[in-house]
């Protein structure tokens, strides 16, 4: 098995606590079909800064991260199944990039 970051862009806050609650139900369905598959929930990220050799950038570049996991899974392909099911993918809010965590 071979652990994958879920990096999450895009998402939007809920408007209202109700709305906050069925968000969190549906994250919280979402991690418990992937059982023991989640190997670190993560959580949401807040403001980022990018720092390059030519300064530093407070709107966390281009495509900003939302927020991290970190999953276990048999393949990339398979967390790429996993990464169908977020809650931002299903309602169009939002991206999940799927990358390896390589082993040094």
């Amino acid at each position: 098995m071979s652990r994958f970051m879920f990096v999450y862009h895009g998402g939007k806050r809920p408007e209202t606590p109700e709305e906050g609650e069925k968000v969190m139900a549906d994250w919280d369905a979402w991690y418990g079909a992937m059982g023991d598959a989640v190997v670190d929930g993560g959580g949401p990220a807040g403001l980022s800064r990018t720092v390059s050799a030519g300064g530093v950038a407070d709107d966390g570049g281009a495509n900003p991260v939302a927020g991290l996991s970190i999953i276990e899974a048999a393949d990339q392909d398979a967390a790429v199944e996993m990464a169908k099911g977020c809650p931002m993918v299903k309602d169009g809010s939002g991206s999940v990039e799927v990358c390896e965590i390589l082993q040094m």
